[in-house]
């Protein structure tokens, strides 16, 4: 009878940390992103007004440019969504479909606000992997 053979347990390796290409936290330094973080959530609240005020208010933060272009993405694609529920009012689809849409870009706003106040520089959902505006 032969003797059952036992092998020797795996040992896992060390796993890296998962890259997030959507983050760019790291990019920045801690000290930009603690002096303009109200700048930063003054664009995602205010709409295009609030990008505006965050351009002139720290016109050579990489942070607050970086939030600054991740809000015009979304005012563009709000204003480009409600100039087609203007054009097509007379369907039925696409108003709804267009408030729904708005709806969710709002939600996005909400979601990125939050992630400024965490000091976070996180692409937007959905839109923030559109190429304009790099």
């Amino acid at each position: 009878m032969q003797q059952p053979v036992y092998q020797q347990p795996v040992y896992q390796q060390p796993m890296q940390p998962a890259y997030n290409p959507a983050d760019h936290t790291a990019e920045f330094a801690a000290d930009d992103i603690s002096k303009n973080k109200v700048t930063a959530m003054a664009a995602y609240m205010l709409g295009i007004i609030g990008i505006v005020i965050a351009l002139l208010a720290a016109p050579e933060s990489p942070y607050a440019s970086f939030h600054s272009r991740q809000a015009l993405k979304l005012e563009i694609v709000n204003q480009l969504i409600l100039l087609a529920m203007i054009v097509l009012i007379w369907t039925f689809i696409v108003p709804i479909v267009g408030a729904i849409a708005m709806l969710a870009i709002m939600v996005i706003r909400v979601i990125l606000f939050f992630q400024v106040c965490a000091g976070k520089a996180k692409d937007a959902p959905l839109i923030g992997s559109l190429p304009f505006l790099k």
